[in-house]
């Protein structure tokens, strides 16, 4: 699929206050919705009840959805592409994390105990569901410009992403720009944060085994000691890395686990280690599994250990597309001033949204969801996390304001 020429035309800025508005009955129904998400979270590729609810609900308000071929998630346009100049898409991602929900003070807590939305996929997906809502109205009065797309994505959260499974089955078709938010525990609800080019990190997993005789502790020199081996692999992996990549690449090697043996007396036979790569920079990601091989199989050799690679390739960056971060700049700026936008820095999450940048122009806003005057440390993927769900109202207006204003711009010359 080509790209779209970067060279947009401005929007002139005697233009009227733009609709799309969210109303307070609307309002209070996403609140609603968010928070029976949050009661009922799913895992990737397991979203069927999430999905079978937006769809419901777009139906309802004379909308067409159409389920994905895997079962979970689905597409939607709200207007009728003729086929002209491809449409602008927001997505969203629809899937929880397997992790507690350990909030006591909430009467929307998740009820299961092993999963919970401690990312705020509920918040993108109410945001997007609202979006849908306030844009078919304006579509029945004839205020929409052009047609837009509404996505929900499953499984952001299962490496390689369930990006690359939609992308198969044609949700890009018709699209030539797309947006996304994702929530910041870090700025405040009425705030977005942006940054033109990469956003975040190229993400993947790593899981190294390592095998060799073992033995007595009493006798390590007629041992291949495991133990030892497996130590000097996490600190001496990274470190070798850190030397052989261009610093400015941002690679970054960390372990979340390491297990070998059972006995204090006994050395191992086997050793396993599994952690994350997160790399900043496109280029150095397609190095990484070169470089991490070799370093490994330095230090293993070493220790008279033989081992075994598994290296998942993840996500890449998310690089924003210096057009489509204006837009989303004038669109904040229309909805809440422009003092409601800051700079944020590069993250080393990973996302899959950054699959839809290999085919299309795109951007992702960082969509503030701390109440003011909240000093409390919070983070994602955390068990107590939480929003202020005034974010929901300032998302949907923001995203309506980016679909009117890219849809009134004048298309690009060919």
């Amino acid at each position: 699929m080509s790209r779209e020429s970067q060279t947009l035309q401005p929007v002139t800025s005697d233009r009227p206050e733009l609709p799309g508005k969210l109303p307070d009955h609307l309002r209070t129904e996403l609140i609603a919705f968010r928070r029976d998400l949050h009661m009922h979270p799913e895992l990737g590729h397991q979203e069927f009840r999430t999905t079978a609810a937006i769809k419901a609900r777009l139906e309802q308000a004379g909308l067409r959805p159409r389920v994905l071929k895997s079962g979970t998630g689905l597409i939607c346009d709200v207007g009728t592409w003729d086929g002209g100049r491809p449409m602008l898409a927001l997505r969203a991602d629809i899937d929880a994390l397997p992790i507690p929900d350990t909030k006591t003070h909430v009467a929307y807590r998740s009820t299961f105990p092993d999963r919970a939305h401690a990312c705020g996929h509920d918040v993108h997906t109410a945001v997007v569901l609202g979006a849908g809502l306030v844009l078919a109205e304006l579509d029945r009065q004839g205020l929409l410009p052009r047609p837009v797309r509404l996505l929900f994505q499953p499984a952001e959260e299962v490496l390689p992403g369930g990006a690359t499974d939609a992308i198969e089955s044609g949700v890009l078709d018709g699209v030539g720009r797309i947006v996304a938010v994702h929530c910041d525990p870090r700025v405040d609800a009425g705030r977005i944060g942006l940054r033109p080019g990469p956003i975040t990190s190229a993400c993947d997993r790593l899981e190294v085994t390592l095998t060799g005789s073992g033995g007595h502790t009493a006798r390590p020199h007629l041992t291949t000691d495991l133990v030892t081996a497996a130590a000097r692999v996490a600190v001496d992996a990274p470190a070798l890395l850190a030397r052989r990549m261009d610093a400015r690449s941002g690679m970054s090697v960390t372990w979340g686990r390491i297990e070998a043996g059972h006995a204090c007396n006994v050395i191992p036979m086997h050793a396993e280690l599994s952690g994350t790569v997160r790399c900043l920079d496109l280029a150095a990601w397609h190095e990484a599994p070169d470089m991490i091989h070799a370093a490994i199989d330095e230090i293993a050799t070493m220790h008279g250990a033989k081992f075994e690679i598994n290296h998942v390739r993840g996500v890449p960056p998310v690089v924003n597309d210096p057009v489509i971060t204006e837009l989303l700049r004038e669109a904040m700026g229309a909805r809440c001033g422009a003092e409601s936008v800051e700079d944020t820095e590069q993250s080393l999450g990973g996302e899959d949204f950054s699959w839809y940048l290999e085919h299309v122009p795109g951007a992702m806003a960082r969509l503030g969801v701390r109440a003011p005057g909240d000093t409390a440390k919070r983070d994602l993927h955390r068990g107590d996390f939480d929003v202020d769900e005034d974010a929901i109202a300032f998302g949907v207006e923001f995203f309506t304001a980016a679909a009117l204003i890219d849809g009134r711009r004048t298309p690009p010359s060919r």
